[in-house]
């Protein structure tokens, strides 16, 4: 008996290494990355790019994408547009809101009946992408979530 479920475990390993069988299930989720990682022409003057992943149809995934912020005091929302690029399901997401005030950007995915949320504080006018800056969740983040990124990002602003 210990012969057969050293085989059958080998046998898993085997065609997992080969890439027949998954090693672990991936749960859906963004994965935000700076525009070098779009490969693409048009990725390279957007301000970040966004790909789902643990999505078996990448291409049919659903992602939104909202700037949020804090100008002169008061609260602003601007919807944005995605570029897709060559690379199934990858976007690239251009800078569509002013200068003035702080702002995130609130990503939001769906891939079938998943949902997932990540927001990227953009501080200051020349905002570029900054890893450290990204904030992932397994479900579109909440409005206290957003609210709660944009106040601690016009108190860093104001130091």
């Amino acid at each position: 008996m210990r012969y057969q479920f050293g085989l059958s475990c080998g046998l898993a390993a085997l065609l997992t290494a080969l890439g027949v069988l998954p090693a672990v299930a991936q749960d859906f989720a963004l994965q935000v990355g700076p525009p070098v990682a779009g490969n693409a022409q048009p990725a390279k003057t957007s301000m970040l790019v966004v790909r789902p992943v643990g999505c078996a149809e990448p291409a049919r995934a659903q992602i939104t994408a909202t700037a949020e912020g804090i100008v002169n005091g008061a609260r602003r929302s601007v919807p944005l547009k995605l570029s897709p690029l060559p690379t199934s399901g990858v976007h690239a997401i251009h800078r569509e809101w002013p200068d003035l005030g702080v702002w995130i950007v609130n990503l939001v995915g769906q891939c079938a009946d998943k949902t997932a949320g990540a927001i990227v504080s953009m501080a200051g006018p020349n905002a570029t992408y900054q890893r450290e800056a990204v904030r992932y969740f397994p479900n579109p983040a909440t409005a206290s979530e957003i609210d709660a990124s944009l106040k601690a990002l016009a108190a860093g602003s104001q130091k």
